[in-house]
């Protein structure tokens, strides 16, 4: 597995396991301990996923050394503000079965995210988690944080894809030492990804699958993925992604498949603002 290292030392897999979508119970227990028996070490969760204690329930029935183990999850909008978000870090950890998480993150630019980001930087400072960051951060909002924060966010976890590249933010994150992350990597099937003729023509030089070939080329950007998927044969397929390369002519014909913009949404849109609004009642 290579890594990447984030902006405090810390060693991060840049290839983890998601588990968003996946129903709490044994839907998730069942694909975290595939997952970690295929060989992931990453886990990726979130408050608002509500399958944080399914998670922890694998991680400790699988007796895999917790040093081994790298673990995400996110503060949802409605535990937002100092309090309340610091009642949520503890309500994870105890949901996680965890006495600290590797990676904390906000989850959303809205609601009182600054009080949330000073509930992290606290818990931070006490151990509670090894580094924090943001998702769904856009260049505007997270050159705001990383102004005015005491502790600089070190990941942004934002929809990134061969669809949706994010030059421009990848770019400020460069600037501002923050490690891109991918959410929806294989663009949740969008596009036609697992077909797109491309993918299949670039695959067909290295013998890897479209799916293999999305995963390498962010990789290969030095942008960590998180994969989600229930299917065994998915799991060992999307982790064999380590052992090609792709060549200049590769990556320029991929790179020509961005269009520049969400396939899902984009966080400044006012109906996507109004549809998390009420996400978060």
């Amino acid at each position: 597995m290579e890594h990447v290292t984030l902006s405090n030392g810390l060693a991060m897999p840049i290839l983890g396991y998601g588990v968003y979508q996946i129903p709490s119970g044994p839907d998730t227990e069942n694909g975290v301990r595939e997952a970690l028996e295929v060989g992931y070490r990453s886990i990726d969760t979130a408050q608002a996923y509500g399958n944080e204690a399914s998670v922890g329930a694998a991680i400790a029935a699988s007796g895999i050394d917790r040093g081994e183990l790298f673990v995400t999850t996110k503060v949802w909008i409605s535990n937002s503000g100092q309090a309340k978000a610091a009642r949520s870090i503890d309500e994870s950890l105890a949901k996680l079965r965890l006495d600290y998480v590797d990676l904390l993150l906000v989850h959303q630019p809205f609601g009182d995210y600054y009080g949330t980001w000073r509930a992290m930087e606290q818990a931070y400072g006490q151990g509670k988690v090894r580094a924090i960051g943001v998702s769904n951060f856009y260049p505007d909002r997270l050159i705001d944080l990383v102004t005015f924060g005491e502790v600089r966010p070190m990941i942004n976890q934002v929809e990134t894809h061969v669809f949706f590249q994010q030059r421009q933010g990848r770019r400020y994150m460069a600037k501002y030492g923050v490690q891109p992350e991918s959410w929806g990597p294989l663009a949740e099937g969008r596009g036609g990804i697992f077909d797109h003729p491309v993918l299949k023509s670039v695959g067909g030089k290295h013998a890897k699958t479209p799916a293999q070939v999305a995963l390498r080329f962010l990789i290969e950007a030095g942008v960590v993925v998180i994969p989600k998927t229930t299917h065994r044969e998915r799991m060992v397929e999307n982790l064999d992604v380590f052992d090609f390369a792709l060549d200049a002519d590769d990556t320029a014909a991929i790179e020509q498949l961005d269009l520049g913009k969400s396939q899902f949404f984009h966080h400044a849109d006012p109906d996507a603002a109004e549809m998390f609004m009420g996400l978060a009642r």
